[in-house]
């Protein structure tokens, strides 16, 4: 019993460690995209980020401190609102993210990478793309970045706002508060198009990582099939009894679920051993449970 809870043990350190390095490479990541392309831009975007980037645009206030005080002053006033699970890994992500910044945002004011107004719809995608990928990574690791989902878990709670329009509500005003500082709608624009990439390529990372297909398979040949993906793809097979209601004659429908990246193995054993099966091929948004993603 010992031996299998210290297994059990060793498996959630390793896990956590697994999830502390990819949580940490995704905020380095949009650390650089920040940083690197964003602020020499003066690209205000949503979320507690645009408001310290608003706050360095007209004080020359740093942004790493800003996104600190403002992330734990949220933290405070939200506290019962929140869960315990929820502001320790805000507080983890949050304190990453602003040394991480501390460290970058100097560093590319005095080695800059791009030249601040020229290709600047070009930087603001890239800047987007790598911000976007980086929360992806946060987010796929159950790690949090904090920002305005405090605020958002306040107004769904006191104001009955839902989290979708909440959040839109809250970065549509950081984003066009912008005009108040450069008295620009181009501005505006540019903070909308960093959103909508970053929005896009976060959605992307997290789906991607997560992305399995479903295959109904009917053959005469079910036996063989399944055996074949058991052994050869290592995937469990779940057979069903059913009926052709056209010929009337009883059939066994194998059920798969795998990963993308293994449905082509799967469709090269199955046209191996029956070219003439039928096979039905759908994606899941997620799987979970025991040889796919583990249930948060």
């Amino acid at each position: 019993m010992s031996g299998t809870t210290d297994k059990h043990i060793l498996k959630n350190v390793r896990q956590a460690q697994k999830d502390l390095f990819f949580i940490s490479f995704g905020i380095l990541l949009y650390g650089v995209g920040y940083t690197a392309f964003i602020l020499p831009e003066q690209v205000v975007m949503g979320g507690v980020s645009g408001i310290s980037a608003l706050l360095f645009y007209a004080f020359g206030f740093p942004p790493a401190i800003s996104i600190w005080v403002l992330n734990v002053t949220m933290l405070l006033i939200a506290f019962r609102a929140l869960t315990r699970q929820f502001t320790v890994r805000t507080i983890i992500g949050v304190t990453i993210m602003s040394v991480i910044i501390g460290v970058l945002q100097p560093f590319f004011s005095a080695n800059p990478i791009i030249t601040a107004g020229e290709d600047k719809f070009m930087h603001v995608l890239i800047g987007g793309a790598m911000s976007g990928a980086g929360l992806g990574l946060v987010f796929s690791h159950n790690g949090s970045t904090g920002g305005t989902d405090i605020i958002i878990a306040l107004l769904n709670k006191y104001f009955r706002m839902s989290f979708g329009r909440a959040m839109q509500f809250i970065d549509i005003s950081i984003i066009c508060s912008s005009y108040v500082l450069f008295h620009s709608v181009e501005t505006i624009v540019y903070g909308v198009a960093f959103t909508l990439v970053a929005s896009f390529v976060c959605d992307y990372v997290i789906n991607g990582s997560r992305q399995t297909v479903q295959f109904i398979i009917i053959s005469k040949e079910y036996e063989k099939i399944a055996d074949t993906i058991n052994t050869k793809v290592r995937r469990g097979v779940t057979m069903i009894e059913g009926k052709g209601w056209y010929s009337k004659s009883d059939v066994k429908l194998l059920i798969v679920l795998a990963r993308k990246y293994e449905s082509q193995d799967v469709f090269n054993w199955i046209k191996a051993i029956d070219p003439y099966a039928l096979v039905s091929q759908s994606f899941c948004q997620g799987v979970f449970g025991e040889g796919f993603d583990k249930i948060r």
